[in-house]
Formats: C-alpha cells, sequence, structure tokens
C-alpha cells in the first residue's frame, strides 16, 4: 500500500497545483476534505473549511497581481495502521503576470484517504524566502 499511496499523494497534488496554476477551483474542491485546515506560511492565517479555502483561492485568482503557488513534495510518510500519511515539501510563490520569484519555503500536509481517493485534511506553510 505505501508505494501506491505515495504515487497516488503525488499524482493529487500534481492535480492541485495544475489547478492552481489554471485558477480551477472547481478541480482544487475534490482535493480538499470538508474540514480542511490551512495554516499560512507568513502571517499564521488560518483557513478553515473547504468552502472557506475555495473563497480564498477565488479572491487569489481574481486579483490582478495573483500569485501561482507551486509546492512540490520531498517525501511522502504512510502510516502503516490508518489510511492517513503526511507530506513533507517545499512550495513557492511566482507573480503569474513576469514568473518572478515572490516567496517559497516549506510545507507539510496530512492527507486521509477516503474509498480511492486521498484528500487533504490540513496543510502548514513555513516562509523562509
Amino acid at each position: 500500500m505505501t508505494a501506491t499511496a505515495d504515487l497516488a499523494i503525488r499524482l493529487r497534488r500534481a492535480s492541485f497545483n495544475r489547478a492552481l496554476a489554471d485558477a480551477d477551483l472547481a478541480a482544487i474542491g475534490p482535493i480538499l476534505a470538508q474540514n480542511v485546515v490551512m495554516v499560512t506560511g507568513t502571517d499564521s492565517g488560518v483557513i478553515a473549511g473547504r468552502k472557506a479555502q475555495l473563497m480564498a483561492w477565488k479572491r487569489e485568482f481574481a486579483a490582478p497581481d495573483r500569485s501561482i503557488y507551486t509546492r512540490t513534495p520531498d517525501t511522502i510518510l504512510v502510516s502503516p495502521i490508518e489510511p492517513i500519511a503526511f507530506e513533507h515539501g517545499h512550495w513557492q510563490g511566482v507573480a503569474a503576470s513576469s514568473g518572478i520569484l515572490i516567496a517559497s519555503g516549506a510545507y507539510t500536509a496530512k492527507w486521509r484517504q477516503r474509498g480511492d481517493e486521498w484528500l487533504i485534511e490540513a496543510e502548514l506553510y513555513l516562509t523562509l524566502a
């Protein structure tokens, strides 16, 4: 299960990154658990719930100077006793208009398998640059 889960989570992360780049809210929603929590990197703002996160992304996508964020997993640690996993990696945000790096750092995400799908339950970001 570990290799299969690792690949499934990496594929879901790639889909999430693609949805962010394409400003595709409809593709983001199914990747998030209903009670997902995000703690942002710079101000430690808490965005609780799928609806709240989708609203935050909607605002970001509408901004004239919007950023495109990419998360790149370094490791996926899958629990051997529960259908959960931790993803650790690095992230970056670039200006959509110029591709210039705006910020970057590290992150951790907790995933839970529901049926055949892996869903993000929590993400915690650290801004390093």
